[in-house]
């Protein structure tokens, strides 16, 4: 079932939902809240014999002092998150350094791979939950390295059964060398998983129209690379990003080919939701210094979207007054 709330899409797992169970899931409590109901108001009395179902669209509304800048929360599938940075956990030299750099760079989601051990429990990254605090951070299961839509089907549903979440981030790789997403594959996955009540997050191209096909298919997110995963490249299409977060209402992530905080900075600038970053950090010469610089580049890259650029000019327009210049006449 998917409900629209404040103008976000959020997935749950039922055929109807009373209004305390959706105050819960969504962090919101339940003194000093308003609830209205496809923009009709609801009163508080009404609410225990209140069910919302498929489509029906929630305006919750609370008390805020007065000229205070709004809240401006990160909402991913229901869940409020402060912190628009997420982070992978690969090819850090080790748990302590992973650590570190998590606790330095503000996250609250954290991407993990999904690879077969070996019969004696070992194998890349054993032991990595270790070095994950799981009720700090919402774990994001990656279908990294999957070829085939019913491949990285497979991993998520084994991810979900592994570690007690239903969140995945999808990937359906289409060319090996690249590791450029299949578009198609991707869109047909997510709807699959989305139907199997998966909030899915997809890694994808800044093509448009791929972009609204996943958020059709259900996506909590909508996932454009930068450049080529690992590549540090950089975004090397801000108009593809622009017209993606122009266009759909689930949040858009900048995902892969980030390598320096400007690179960041930018992607926010470009109105994208959130970055999400690993081999930038993992492979500096200081990952918890550079996990640091990415959380304040994704916070100001926000600040910065959020107040509006000043309009370009092709002319010098002076900042001081020409009225009154002394020694014009000179």
């Amino acid at each position: 079932m998917q409900l629209i709330v404040n103008q976000q899409p959020c997935e749950f797992a039922a055929e109807a939902l009373d209004v305390q169970t959706l105050l819960a899931r969504t962090g919101v409590k339940e003194d000093a809240v308003a609830l209205a109901v496809n923009g009709e108001v609801v009163p508080r009395r009404r609410w225990p014999a209140l069910s919302l179902y498929d489509g029906d669209r929630i305006d919750l509304v609370k008390v805020v002092a007065g000229g205070a800048w709004e809240e401006d929360r990160l909402i991913i599938g229901g869940k409020s998150f402060d912190s628009r940075l997420l982070m992978g956990t690969g090819r850090f030299t080790s748990p302590s350094v992973l650590r570190a750099a998590l606790d330095a760079s503000g996250t609250e989601i954290v991407t993990v791979a999904i690879r077969m051990t070996g019969v004696d429990g070992s194998g890349p990254d054993a032991g990595i939950l270790s070095a994950l605090d799981r009720q700090r951070y919402q774990l994001l299961p990656n279908t990294a390295g999957a070829t085939s839509v019913r491949q990285a089907v497979f991993m998520a549903e084994l991810a979900r059964e592994a570690l007690g979440t239903n969140w995945v981030k999808l990937e359906v790789i289409g060319d090996e060398r690249t590791l450029w997403p299949d578009v198609a594959g991707t869109v047909e996955a997510t709807a699959i998983l989305v139907r199997e009540d998966f909030v899915v997050l997809p890694y994808t191209t800044t093509d448009l129209v791929t972009a609204l096909r996943l958020e059709q298919a259900g996506a909590a997110t909508v996932m454009p690379l930068g450049s080529m995963i690992g590549s540090g490249q950089g975004v090397q299409d801000w108009e593809g990003v622009r017209r993606i977060v122009d266009r759909v209402r689930v949040p858009v992530v900048v995902d892969a080919g980030i390598g320096a905080p400007s690179d960041a900075v930018r992607a926010m600038e470009a109105g994208a939701a959130a970055c999400l970053i690993n081999t930038a950090i993992s492979r500096s010469d200081d990952p918890v210094l550079m996990a640091n610089a990415m959380r304040l580049a994704v916070d100001a890259g926000r600040m910065g979207y959020r107040a509006g650029r000043m309009p370009r000019s092709d002319v010098a327009i002076p900042s001081s007054p020409i009225t009154g210049l002394v020694g014009a006449g000179l």
